[in-house]
């Protein structure tokens, strides 16, 4: 099954086209921002996005965010390792 998992993004480059940081539940992965980058990569820090294989496919608010992590943890079972696998 392929996931998206909602994480923070927590440090942006000087454009869209370089990597950025996110972070859920503690790990930290590098995220391409480009889908979800009109402009200025630093518009999005602090802002919760869906990441899927490594990209950031939509922005969240935080309350969908952490409704959808809530789900992945408690409903379906997904434990952190795995929602760490599905960001990668």
């Amino acid at each position: 099954m392929c996931l998206g998992v909602p994480a923070k993004i927590i440090e942006v480059g000087d454009d869209a086209h370089q990597l950025a940081w996110a972070e859920v539940s503690g790990v930290k992965r590098a995220v391409n921002i480009s889908m979800v980058c009109e402009d200025n990569p630093q518009v999005l820090l602090n802002k919760w996005v869906l990441i899927h294989v490594g990209f950031a496919m939509s922005i969240l608010d935080e309350q969908e965010a952490q409704d959808t992590l809530d789900a992945l943890h408690h409903v379906y079972g997904v434990t952190l390792e795995e929602a760490d696998d599905a960001i990668r």
